[in-house]
């Protein structure tokens, strides 16, 4: 009777396989699940007494990209670039400008670049008006995602561009960010998670352990440290925050990760605005350890986030960049920049709308 095992749907084998390969049957059963692992995950260790490379790479600990979120990655891109081909800023997109500087607030599903290449058509208008100023050297000074709004700086020389770089290079720059979450309600109220960051095997951005910075990865990059505290603002519309205001600074649970989430996907799930300070500046670093806590941003397909709630459809993800924190480059003056919330936050915050989300504005730290 023949025998025929298949252990992944492009790779099958036979009982003639054990007595072609001068190997023994462990060694092809290993060898066959280090490929059909490849072809799913980005650096699954391989056992047994199979020599290979891949073993030396750690292992993520979050999941590998959703299969539906290539296409409907790919649909958001195409409508985001027909967007952001035609996006012009405003006088009412300005948080704050001086000579050295102008913070806008980027809308959601518009690109970094176009914001950018939208100043200075403002400054010229701005010049029209009788304001003093001239067509700068202008530069990013931070980035966000596509579909992630809020706060945005951009440097009107090299020098000072240098110099604000530096300052978010070297992490002294104060960054909060508000996200709509669903998932399974947290039972802490403030938390600090700790782990790794790093590109899997294919290019994905995942959540390391802790335990494995340092270590090298599939195309010569290493896992790095990534750091988030993280304070929960609403439940299911029931306001939190006084709740928060009992925790003394430095009370937080803190959350050094060793091991993949254990989070139930198919438990209930809870509408959760959460605000969040990243303590180090990775790629997608909150969007990874919201999906790693079990509150995936809510329409963030990439990091498991649901796109349909509530009968309504998501076509991008809802986080948004609140405030900044840091010293002016120039005056050495402490500056506050901080965007207005938009409407699917601060309906979810209600009562205490008015003390945490002040008009477009910046403050002058104490």
């Amino acid at each position: 009777m023949a025998l025929f095992i298949s252990l992944h749907p492009n790779f099958s084998i036979s009982p003639k396989t054990f007595t072609e390969f001068p190997f023994t049957k462990s060694f092809c059963f290993h060898r066959f699940k280090s490929v059909s692992n490849s072809m799913t995950d980005s650096s699954e260790p391989v056992t047994g007494n199979c020599p290979s490379t891949a073993e030396n790479y750690p292992v993520p600990l979050s999941p590998p990209l959703p299969a539906i979120s290539k296409n409907l990655e790919l649909a958001r891109a195409m409508v985001a670039s027909s967007k952001s081909s035609l996006y012009a800023l405003s006088a009412n997109d300005v948080i704050y400008e001086d000579e050295w500087l102008i913070a806008v607030n980027k809308p959601q599903g518009i690109y970094c670049e176009n914001v950018l290449a939208a100043v200075p058509r403002l400054l010229g208008d701005s010049a029209n008006a009788g304001i003093k100023t001239s067509l700068p050297e202008l530069h990013l000074a931070n980035r966000l995602d596509r579909d992630t709004s809020g706060v945005m700086v951009i440097t009107k020389s090299h020098k000072v561009a240098s110099k604000l770089v530096k300052a978010f290079t070297d992490h002294t720059v104060s960054k909060s960010y508000i996200a709509f979450c669903v998932g399974t309600s947290p039972k802490w109220k403030k938390i600090n998670v700790k782990s790794g960051h790093g590109r899997s095997k294919f290019g994905v951005w995942r959540v390391y352990a802790a335990a494995d910075v340092g270590r090298s990865l599939p195309g010569g990059s290493v896992v790095r440290d990534m750091e988030t505290y993280f304070e929960v603002l609403s439940v299911n519309g029931k306001n939190t925050m006084e709740e928060l205001q009992k925790f003394r600074r430095g009370e937080e649970e803190t959350i050094v990760v060793h091991t993949k989430s254990l989070v139930d996907i198919d438990s209930h799930k809870d509408e959760i605005l959460i605000r969040a300070r990243p303590r180090s500046g990775r790629t997608h670093q909150i969007r990874l350890h919201c999906q790693y806590l079990g509150i995936p941003i809510r329409g963030d397909v990439k990091y498991e986030g649901v796109t349909e709630w509530n009968e309504k459809i998501y076509d991008s993800h809802e986080l948004h960049a609140e405030s900044l924190y840091f010293v002016h480059p120039v005056t050495g003056i402490p500056l506050k920049l901080q965007a207005p919330l938009p409407s699917w936050a601060s309906q979810a915050l209600q009562p205490q709308q008015h003390e945490v989300n002040s008009p477009q504005s910046f403050k002058t730290m104490p």
